[in-house]
């Protein structure tokens, strides 16, 4: 895959939490097709060295693989640190590990609400924390993969609208917090993405994602390699004036449903 103008990345070293499946994944792929060096990490360390080994023959880049469950500050800074020794020191850090399940909030356990919450919202501060240990300054950049139950409350989704809500803002306060060391934190909210495990739990079946994509704007869910593309310019130099922002990248799902009329 060539680059595209502006967004350079042979030569970038990137720690991507949750960077073994969905998402992530494609985000890892398409920095080492463009000759980048990853750190992927999850729970699971089969599934982690399935993925690395899969992008080591994708593209000129190098991934290396890695085991950590982002709950656990300490886990995720010794494998920063031994990250740093085999590949450098990173300048760019994503957290992308999220959980997420459909429950009304009157059947929602503290333990299911708390859950979600450590992962998605204590997940991206530990990620975060750990790389601001160790990113190279200036010019670091820190992306979440937040979610629009951030901005938009949902039915069924009470702890991921808590969780994504507390991920945006901590984006902003730390991009406040940081910037003057050369950090830019941002965020991306992505919408319904094909091929993604949460895609599936949320609408099952063809029928559902039809029904799904017929609410947004533009009347479709978006692809893997859109969202790839909308990371890589986020993290790259040619947005070097942008932190503390939160990137819709969703269809328009934001704007209500594109089937409402007035009155």
């Amino acid at each position: 895959m060539n680059a595209a103008p502006g967004l350079p990345m042979q030569g970038s070293i990137a720690f991507i939490s949750g960077g073994t499946s969905g998402i992530n994944f494609a985000v890892a792929r398409r920095f080492v097709d463009l000759g980048g060096s990853v750190l992927i990490f999850g729970r699971d360390p089969a599934k982690a060295d399935a993925a690395a080994e899969s992008l080591n023959r994708s593209g000129p880049g190098k991934a290396l693989a890695g085991s950590a469950d982002v709950r656990n500050a300490a886990a995720v800074e010794a494998l920063f640190d031994e990250a740093v020794v085999r590949l450098g020191r990173p300048n760019i850090v994503i957290a992308g590990a999220a959980g997420n399940f459909v429950a009304a909030a009157a059947d929602l356990s503290a333990n299911a609400f708390k859950a979600v919450v450590d992962i998605d919202l204590l997940g991206t501060f530990n990620v975060f924390s750990a790389g601001y240990r160790c990113v190279v300054k200036p010019d670091a950049v820190m992306l979440a993969v937040s979610a629009p139950q951030g901005i938009t409350p949902t039915k069924r989704q009470a702890h991921v609208c808590a969780a994504k809500a507390g991920v945006n803002m901590l984006v902003k306060c730390l991009a406040l917090e940081w910037g003057s060391e050369g950090i830019r934190v941002n965020g991306i909210s992505p919408g319904p993405i094909e091929g993604t495990e949460g895609v599936e739990r949320m609408a099952p079946g063809t029928h559902a994602k039809h029904v799904w994509a017929s609410r947004l704007a533009l009347k479709r869910l978006g692809t893997l390699d859109e969202i790839a593309t909308a990371v890589s310019f986020l993290v790259s130099p040619a947005a070097r004036y942008m932190t503390g922002a939160i990137v819709d990248f969703d269809g328009g799902s934001q704007l209500g449903s594109a089937d409402s009329e007035w009155p």
